[in-house]
């Protein structure tokens, strides 16, 4: 018995401190590495955005070339990241208001097609959703997306050249500073 003690108390100890260190990685209010977005995109900001064709959750295919002359945002998200669930409202609100002008989120999940159907629906988005899972993956590393970080999003203009990308969760805010001047060209 006295064996299982010390065993027990660095399992409640090593717990409750996995449990801190997550508490202080979902802190809104600090920018654990300010320096990633900047380092992922160094090399695709300016670039043709590259080609894709994917099915949507309706099993039909769509290529990319069908929102040129939009301005776009690319997103890649998974159903289990938390920061990218956090995201979606905002990027479902912005849709609604800017559409009109031209803008179109396109989501790209890294997940299965039944996990990201069911949290689309729940969700209410109204905006091309893709299952992508690792073609995905490989399809956001040519984006910029280096390091792999979820969430991955990606700023096209109408010439479809990609004016700047970000790692990490965007608030409504942030998506409209980069869409505004964009939906103005």
């Amino acid at each position: 018995m006295k064996k299982i003690i010390p065993f027990i108390l660095v399992i409640i100890i090593a717990g409750g401190a996995g449990f801190g260190f997550q508490r202080y990685l979902q802190n809104e209010k600090r920018e654990l590495a300010p320096v990633i977005p900047k380092a992922v995109s160094y090399d695709v900001i300016g670039t043709q955005r590259p080609a894709f064709e994917l099915e949507d959750l309706d099993g039909t295919l769509r290529n990319v070339d069908e929102w040129n002359g939009k301005v776009l945002l690319v997103n890649f998200w998974a159903t289990w990241c938390p920061p990218c669930k956090k995201e979606m409202p905002a990027f479902i609100e912005l849709h609604d208001l800017y559409q009109s002008q031209g803008f179109e989120v396109i989501g790209i999940a890294l997940d299965d097609k039944e996990s990201v159907q069911d949290f689309v629906d729940t969700l209410g988005v109204n905006y091309p959703v893709f299952a992508s899972e690792y073609a995905g993956l490989e399809l956001s590393r040519l984006y910029g997306n280096r390091i792999g970080a979820l969430p991955f999003s990606v700023f096209v203009g109408r010439d479809g050249i990609i004016k700047s990308t970000k790692a990490g969760e965007l608030t409504k805010l942030q998506v409209e500073q980069m869409i505004q001047p964009l939906l103005e060209q």
